[in-house]
């Protein structure tokens, strides 16, 4: 069987559970199949144009291992909620049509893009899923990709802050002392704004701290 057919195989029976959940009452269920059955066809043959079946399959598989394992799975997460595929796969656990929620923000033919669902696993179990993709499908085939991220300079007031566990109050306050200038850094406000000087002068734990965690 072909992928293709494999994932409107799945889809179609998959919808057919949610559904028997979401209306036990077959006359209602009958009366709200059809909205139902046209977005699965709409989604379906998005899919299976732009050539994403596998993604789904695969993501459909590790996600099912995971619940079969006792492995702590999110509901979901970003734009890949909106996509009933998705939820008829268990991929997801929301229904997009109460919610009206657009798969058109997952995956669109007139914006070419990769479909990439956002998964949360339980941190402690989370090797455990990695471990299982790349036994499936090869080491070599698998790989964990990192992203840096860097904090402005009123950002990082109000974080550092908050973790001292001062009010938000007075952390606000301080953090409005640093002028808005584009490129502005701790450094550049504390040499240019005479009050926010002043209140890092007397704070040297929160000014250190500060000046660790901005880039």
């Amino acid at each position: 069987m072909e992928e293709t057919d494999f994932l409107v195989m799945k889809s179609r029976e998959g919808l057919e559970e949610r559904l028997e959940f979401l209306f036990p009452d077959e006359q209602v269920r009958l009366e709200r199949r059809p909205e139902y059955d046209e977005r699965l066809q709409v989604e379906l043959d998005v899919i299976n144009q732009m050539g994403f079946p596998g993604y789904f399959l695969i993501v459909m598989e590790f996600i099912q291992w995971s619940k079969d394992n006792a492995i702590p799975v999110g509901p979901g997460r970003g734009s890949g909620a909106g996509s009933l595929v998705a939820y008829a796969l268990k991929i997801t656990d929301l229904d997009p049509l109460e919610y009206d929620l657009l798969f058109e923000r997952f995956l669109n033919p007139e914006r070419v893009s990769m479909p990439d669902f956002d998964v949360d696993f339980c941190m402690d179990k989370r090797d455990q899923v990695i471990d299982h993709v790349a036994e499936m499908y090869g080491r070599d085939a698998v790989s964990q990709i990192i992203t840096f991220g860097t904090m402005a300079a009123k950002a990082v007031i109000r974080d550092v802050g908050r973790v001292l566990g001062h009010p938000f109050g007075f952390v606000d306050r301080i953090s409005k002392l640093i002028p808005g200038d584009p490129g502005m850094t701790l450094q550049k406000a504390f040499d240019v704004e005479p009050l926010y000087r002043s209140c890092m002068t007397t704070m040297k734990k929160f000014a250190t701290l500060s000046t660790c965690v901005e880039p």
